[in-house]
């Protein structure tokens, strides 16, 4: 039976076109969230928009809201750092669009790090118009500072990003069982109360169903060149990472009901127009 006005949506989403950590195919997502009666569903694949298309045209059939998105990488953070940092863009209007468009090429012909494409902080203060932006939790570098006890640099850091995405940055709360997940979520809180900043929770979902779990961490290992009983593979996913329903995410988050409530307030405001199956070739000169 549906879940009519249900009060969350899914705005940290990977899918089957996050070849590094998703197993979660378009169809089976949207018939889910549109029978859940969610009104809206993210898709924030690792760094690329590939089924941006595919994704859109399922949701709108299904009557669910398609918020655009991308998990980005961020290099040279405020304060420096051991590594890039990640966070999630939502395409807020469609100048939005054009501007993920932008960055995610500008990181792949530009911000090559062995396998990663990575942004720096310079291009997103120079385009950065129509996005919102999702902290990327415990993995961010707000976030890193956090859990370093570090509220001076996690301070500064979020001073950037509010003075480039003012009144479109969150700060993005985890519970997925994850090391870190709940000390990070109690420090970003405090910072959230100290710095006047939103909180949003998200589940950052990387497959259906809980059962799942296994066959993510197969195509895990294969995009780490590991096998599943390699003891010194890294762990950063848990079974909880699957597509939780809105009743589940309230209850996990009951104790801070406005991160589950900022997740519709963004769905709201995320709003792209796009046109799908018209062709449109360039003026050449005959």
């Amino acid at each position: 039976m549906k879940e009519h006005n249900a009060p969350f949506v899914h705005l940290n989403v990977h899918t089957e076109f996050s070849l590094v950590d998703g197993i979660l195919r378009i169809g089976p997502l949207v018939d889910t969230v549109a029978h859940s009666g969610m009104p809206a569903v993210a898709m924030t694949d690792h760094v690329n928009l590939f089924g941006m298309v595919k994704f859109h045209r399922a949701a709108l059939a299904a009557g669910v809201k398609p918020i655009v998105g991308a998990e980005l990488w961020l290099d040279d953070p405020v304060g420096g750092s051991d590594g890039p940092t990640r966070f999630i863009a939502l395409v807020r209007t469609t100048a939005g669009y054009t501007t993920l468009t932008r960055l995610i090429s500008q990181a792949y012909l530009q911000g090559q790090q062995g396998d990663r494409p990575v942004l720096r902080r310079d291009w997103i203060a120079a385009d950065h118009a129509g996005l919102i932006v999702l902290s990327g939790g415990k993995d961010g570098d707000v976030g890193q500072a956090l859990l370093a006890g570090d509220d001076d640099l996690a301070g500064e850091r979020l001073d950037w990003w509010l003075q480039h995405f003012p009144d479109c940055f969150y700060l993005e709360l985890h519970r997925c069982g994850r090391p870190g997940d709940e000390d990070h979520l109690h420090a970003a809180v405090a910072a959230a109360t100290t710095h006047q900043v939103p909180v949003v929770a998200t589940n950052a979902v990387r497959f259906l169903r809980r059962e799942d779990f296994e066959a993510h961490e197969a195509r895990v290992c294969i995009q780490q060149s590991r096998t599943l009983d390699d003891r010194r593979r890294p762990r950063d996913y848990s079974p909880e990472q699957y597509l939780r329903s809105a009743a589940e995410m309230a209850e996990l988050f009951r104790d801070i009901p406005e991160a589950v409530a900022n997740t519709v307030e963004i769905a709201r405001r995320c709003n792209l127009g796009i046109t799908l199956g018209e062709n449109f070739l360039p003026e050449f000169p005959v």
